[in-house]
């Protein structure tokens, strides 16, 4: 079971800055244990979504090398104060997670 995000978003005149903080271990599958030096198995995020108001405003596919519990900023133009915005990500395993959010 994925750890829950840290999801935040508010308005910003016509703009809405949406800030969320993805917990995962984000390993490459080339880093090797210390203790046994066999490799580590690659775990990490393939796909991220984010949709404002039921809008799909990014869909991205991401590897190995994205830092662990990454960050992800976003400004979006064209929302409104009380619209639901949702991230959702799978990784390499089938692991999947979502953090939603009302815009402030």
């Amino acid at each position: 079971m994925a750890e829950p995000m840290k999801i935040r978003a508010s308005m910003a005149g016509d703009t809405a800055d949406i800030k969320c903080l993805m917990n995962h271990v984000m390993e490459t599958g080339l880093r090797k244990d210390p203790k046994t030096g066999s490799t580590v198995p690659a775990h990490h995020i393939t796909n991220v979504m984010v949709t404002v108001g039921g809008k799909t405003v990014m869909d991205a596919q991401w590897g190995g090398g994205i830092s662990k519990n990454p960050y992800l900023a976003m400004k979006v133009k064209g929302a409104h104060k009380g619209d639901k915005v949702v991230v959702n990500w799978v990784d390499n395993t089938g692991d999947k997670n979502t953090a939603e959010t009302t815009i402030g």
